[in-house]
């Protein structure tokens, strides 16, 4: 019921509201409107029937006037258009019914135009079932009549009453009206419905337009946003390579202890930025959906070792305890999975627990929870003794660039995307984070991941290649490095010359394809991102030179980028390899080792 209607309520809008579907308020208003002509049918019957003298016809009139009446105001009262309905089928069918067996004991012309209304009422108002229910409930008993009276066999006591031909007309005339104002105000509603339908269709088109076009505005901003990010991380990572590299050649020239101090102050700093870098790149690439799980073979506890190696002396450095715990069934188990992302998730994971304990110890756990041996689950556990975390923030810290206070942030630092990367990065995998912290004493962050196991035993690996020292000579390599950045070549020229190397430089790929061909040389150092043309470019050239020696150079990419799709278009150019910018002098230098010896 309508909060406006009321008892003494006689208004259609206070029983109409936008909450009813469009087809309910038109069942309303046809009653409102029908009941009214009714209503005055049925007063013009009663005067008429009045001074007939046909008392049973004159009470049913009556009755019907009063019940009218009665409809009407339940349906201004409260609006209940079905109960209303019910209500005057059953009161049609008894007076039909009533009028054909014992007031009339006939079949006219009123009595066919009652059934009809029966039926096409009904129908409208309540639907397909009760249409069928109060058709066959009015029909069946008016054809059953209709066969007995055949037979002449219908006989009561009773001596049916007769209709003058006034009443005859007002009846006749009325149920016209009230079947043609059916007719028309359904007619009118389905119309009107239909003609809504085609608008919220043709909205629906709009809509539709609208959204691909936002759709497809959203994913050029995407990658408006991820080129972005690529040429930024080119930009930055361009004077990145020359301060942590500048910082590495001097730190390998001997220097004094002041100035050790301050180098490593410098590389430190440098580090620090090219991380915050790296998880930026790293949280983009996740959320672009551009993350392709590896699935190779590897040891969890040489891989553990790897990975907490460096953190356990960060750990010592600031006066903490750290210890790694790995289950001894895994020694000797050869898993798959994708090594490089259990690298990120520990590195961050310990890397927080270090950050934010000031003394105390860090726990770094692995243990087998399941071994079915095909398949084996293990839980991995970092747990610390540092500040804590509120159980009301633990959410918080998960979400990217978001960290448990101000506070905290101007504290200790970072960006807050280490956790949120880690999170995605489980999503991923259909894995969860489980964090268990008390404010004050610490914290331990737990996750169960599942590895297929391979049948075959792990054997530790021996590295009989012994690495090149700073007095190891490595004169007889004809390096050509394709470079268009002063400070880079500079860069690479003193690093090289540590190693005894003295390069022939390309300021850009066109340069770089004309040297190989009229020169020869062992290894090519081949930056990407050149003028003229660039280093995708003249390695396919290089690949094509008719002379085999030349077209087999190895080419090793230097990058600054951070496209998602480098390492499949490094390799699909034909280079062997790449580093990324700014790069570990020992990592280039085992990759150029690598690729010489080999070629």
């Amino acid at each position: 019921m309508s909060k406006r209607a009321g008892f003494f309520n006689v208004s259609l809008d206070k029983i109409i509201s936008n909450d009813q579907s469009f087809l309910d308020q038109a069942r309303i208003r046809l009653l409102y409107y029908g009941l009214g002509i009714v209503f005055i049918t049925l007063a013009a019957l009663f005067s008429n029937i009045y001074y007939q003298h046909e008392p049973m016809l004159t009470y049913t009139a009556l009755l019907m006037l009063v019940l009218t009446a009665v409809f009407f105001k339940i349906l201004t009262y409260n609006g209940n258009w079905s109960i209303v309905s019910h209500g005057l089928l059953i009161l049609a069918t008894l007076v039909n019914l009533t009028n054909v067996y014992y007031t009339l004991q006939n079949v006219n012309i009123i009595t066919i135009q009652l059934v009809i209304l029966v039926i096409i009422f009904s129908f409208y108002m309540l639907g397909q079932t009760y249409g069928i229910f109060y058709s066959i409930l009015n029909l069946i008993p008016v054809l059953v009549f209709l066969v007995i009276q055949y037979n002449d066999a219908y006989f009561i006591q009773h001596k049916p009453e007769e209709l003058e031909q006034s009443t005859l007309i007002i009846a006749i005339f009325a149920n016209f009206i009230l079947l043609i104002y059916i007719h028309s105000h359904f007619y009118n509603a389905f119309y009107r419905n239909i003609q809504a339908l085609r608008k919220t269709a043709e909205d629906q088109s709009d809509l539709n337009e609208k959204l691909e076009s936002a759709i497809q505005k959203a994913e050029k901003s995407s990658q408006a946003k991820s080129e972005f990010l690529s040429v930024m991380s080119h930009e930055i990572r361009t004077p990145l390579n020359a301060v942590i590299g500048m910082s590495n050649l001097l730190l390998m020239s001997n220097p004094r202890h002041d100035q050790k101090e301050n180098l490593e102050i410098l590389k430190f700093s440098g580090t620090n930025l090219l991380a915050i870098v790296n998880d930026v790149l790293d949280f983009n690439k996740i959320e672009s959906g551009k993350v392709v799980f590896e699935n190779i073979a590897f040891n969890l506890p040489e891989l553990m070792q790897s990975i907490c190696g460096g953190q356990k002396i960060k750990s010592e450095e600031k006066g903490l305890q750290f210890k790694l715990d790995v289950d001894n069934t895994l020694t000797s188990k050869v898993l798959f999975g994708d090594p490089t992302r259990i690298t990120q998730i520990i590195f961050n994971l310990v890397s927080n627990a270090i950050k934010f304990t000031k003394e105390g110890s860090v726990v770094v756990t692995t243990r087998v929870v399941e071994d079915r041996h095909n398949m084996i689950t293990v839980n991995f556990s970092v747990k610390d003794t540092g500040i804590g975390i509120d159980q009301s923030n633990i959410d918080t810290i998960f979400e990217p660039f978001a960290q448990e206070s101000i506070t905290t942030t101007r504290q200790y630092g970072g960006t807050g995307l280490g956790l949120a990367i880690i999170k995605r990065l489980l999503e991923l995998q259909g894995l969860k984070m489980h964090v268990n912290s008390v404010v004050g004493k610490g914290s331990e962050f737990t996750f169960n991941m599942e590895f297929p196991v391979s049948t075959e035993v792990y054997v530790p690996k021996i590295d009989n290649k012994l690495p090149f020292q700073a007095n190891d000579t490595l004169s007889h390599l004809r390096m050509l490095i394709a470079e268009d950045n002063v400070v880079n070549v500079m860069l690479m020229k003193k690093l090289l010359s540590k190693w005894n190397i003295t390069p022939t430089i390309a300021e850009n790929g066109e340069r770089a394809v004309q040297l190989v061909q009229y020169g020869n040389f062992d290894i090519i150092l081949m930056d990407l991102q050149m003028p003229i043309m660039n280093g995708f470019d003249a390695a396919i050239e290089i690949r094509k030179m008719p002379d085999p020696r030349k077209a087999n150079i190895p080419i090793i990419a230097l990058t600054a980028s951070a496209l998602f799709d480098i390492r499949e278009r490094v390799y699909n150019s034909g280079m062997n390899d790449y580093v990324s910018k700014p790069f570990k002098p020992e990592e280039l230098l085992e990759k150029i080792q690598s690729l010489t010896i080999t070629a």
